[in-house]
């Protein structure tokens, strides 16, 4: 998918969020533990429940990881099923990949061409070897980690090296990368005081933004410093949607959460 074919799906919906299919068996309804594939049972009934009120799916990888073949199997149903079914959806592999040369572009190729996913997550601490090779992918997208909305954040991120915060180098050096047109960046919704300051150095860049909802992000605030001209933002609510309810009808409740925020991301599109 293009950034303009996901800015026109923003502009169609009324909305720019994500949800997160952060899928634990333990919170999950427990009448899906009957089915074959519970994990895809569960996210098949939350993506049809909630796909026209969000452009984009974020599975964590860690989650389906943990069960072994069997998650990742459910991962790539989940993920052909989305393709299939709702092609419009923008969809984010949240792997936080991040290592050097044939091992980055390993993992490029099993998310962008055997998973087929939109974009992926990726950390960008080794440096530009290790995420060139996934922006070397015509129409796919690279998000990486710039400012997170964890307590550790603070432990480097925002610590100065020559006077300047490291956050604020890693996007000033990211811009310099080969294909760097195909970046976006993940910034915590719980550090939307710094939105103003990451939008001097990337203006026009497409922001992922956890947080907001279960870790006490402000979607208002996020909008105010973060948005620019194309909205450039993919808010995302995992917890907050998707464990709405363990009972039968957790997908109407997913739906209903997920209205909500939608309603609010209306709101602020039409201002």
């Amino acid at each position: 998918m293009t950034t303009e074919q996901l800015v026109t799906q923003i502009q169609k919906k009324k909305s720019f969020l994500c949800i997160g299919l952060d899928v634990d068996i333990h919170k999950m309804p427990q009448h899906l533990l009957t089915e074959e594939d519970p994990i895809f049972a569960f996210n098949k009934a939350i993506i049809d429940a909630t796909h026209h009120l969000c452009v984009a799916y974020k599975p964590n990888t860690a989650f389906y990881e943990a069960y072994g073949l069997k998650g990742w199997k459910a991962l790539e149903k989940t993920i052909n099923y989305l393709n299939e079914t709702y092609p419009e959806i923008f969809t984010i592999a949240d792997a936080k990949r991040g290592d050097i040369g044939n091992t980055s572009s390993m993992y490029a190729k099993a998310f962008f061409k055997d998973l087929a996913f939109d974009s992926v997550t990726v950390a960008p601490y080794m440096g530009k070897d290790s995420v060139e090779p996934f922006l070397a992918f015509k129409d796919k997208h690279t998000i990486m980690l710039a400012l997170t909305s964890n307590e550790g954040a603070f432990d480097f991120q925002t610590k100065k090296v020559e006077g300047k915060e490291l956050y604020k180098q890693v996007l000033e050096t990211s811009k310099r990368w080969k294909n760097a047109e195909n970046l976006m960046y993940v910034v915590g919704a719980t550090k939307a005081e710094y939105f103003a300051e990451i939008r001097k150095i990337i203006p026009d860049s497409f922001l992922l933004v956890p947080g907001v909802g279960a870790q006490g992000g402000n979607l208002q605030e996020v909008c105010k410093y973060g948005m620019n001209k194309h909205v450039g933002l993919l808010v995302n609510s995992s917890r907050g949607i998707i464990y709405a309810s363990n009972q039968e009808n957790f997908a109407e409740a997913s739906a209903g959460k997920a209205k909500d925020l939608q309603q609010q991301m209306e709101v602020i599109l039409n201002n």
